[in-house]
């Protein structure tokens, strides 16, 4: 029987390499938007990461350009409300999505950021993908059922990226996945496979790139 939503095969030898290259290459922080004025051209393919608060957002993103701290996290959930830009050569966009699920955030706040990302998300050609990262240890939550929600509405294709898959054991593997399968079954903008990583030890990194690197 095939699995609904498989874990990503790694890709072969050649797309591997497309993928080192594009991030072997300049990686650049561009700048943050806070308005969709503030938005650069959209002049290139783009790729968004969104997750919520603590889910290793910012250590997925060094770990793919191979830079310590190109994407800085926040000791306070919410507090970045801007939305990241960085270059990956003349080809991509990668796009950070502040963090969401923070409580600490006042309520005008949030409901700007929402505001911001809504339009973000339906009114940019360009975007080819978004991938939310769910934390390995926890699975779906609701405020991830909420970021899911509103790319289907906006008919953005997401792809879940599991984070942090070393920090649990091997045998909760399946039970985790499963959740999680569950979950995206009932999203129609969820692609069907899911990329398994841990920023730590560098697994899922390559075929991630590729991933990113293929997509047209």
């Amino acid at each position: 029987m095939n699995l609904p939503f498989p874990l990503t095969e790694t890709p072969d030898a050649d797309v591997l390499e497309r993928g080192r290259l594009m991030f072997a290459g300049p990686v650049d922080f561009l700048k943050g938007v806070v308005a969709m004025d503030g938005l650069p051209p959209a002049d290139r393919i783009e790729v968004c990461f969104a997750g919520r608060s603590n889910v290793g957002k910012s250590s997925l993103i060094n770990a793919l350009t191979g830079r310590k701290s190109l994407a800085r996290a926040s000791n306070t959930p919410g507090r970045t409300q801007e939305i990241n830009f960085f270059t990956a050569g003349e080809s991509h966009y990668l796009v950070d999505l502040p963090g969401y699920g923070y409580a600490e955030a006042p309520v005008a706040v949030v409901a700007k950021w929402q505001q911001l990302l809504k339009a973000y998300l339906s009114g940019r050609q360009t975007l080819r993908r978004a991938f939310v990262l769910i934390d390995m240890r926890h699975g779906v939550k609701s405020v991830d059922e909420e970021i899911m929600t509103l790319l289907d509405k906006s008919a953005v294709t997401f792809q879940v990226v599991m984070t942090k898959a070393d920090k649990i054991k091997t045998s909760d593997y399946d039970k985790v996945l499963n959740q999680v399968r569950g979950a995206l079954a009932k999203h129609p903008a969820a692609y069907p496979e899911i990329v398994m990583t841990s920023s730590e030890k560098g697994w899922g990194i390559e075929t991630l790139r590729a991933l990113i690197a293929t997509l047209e």
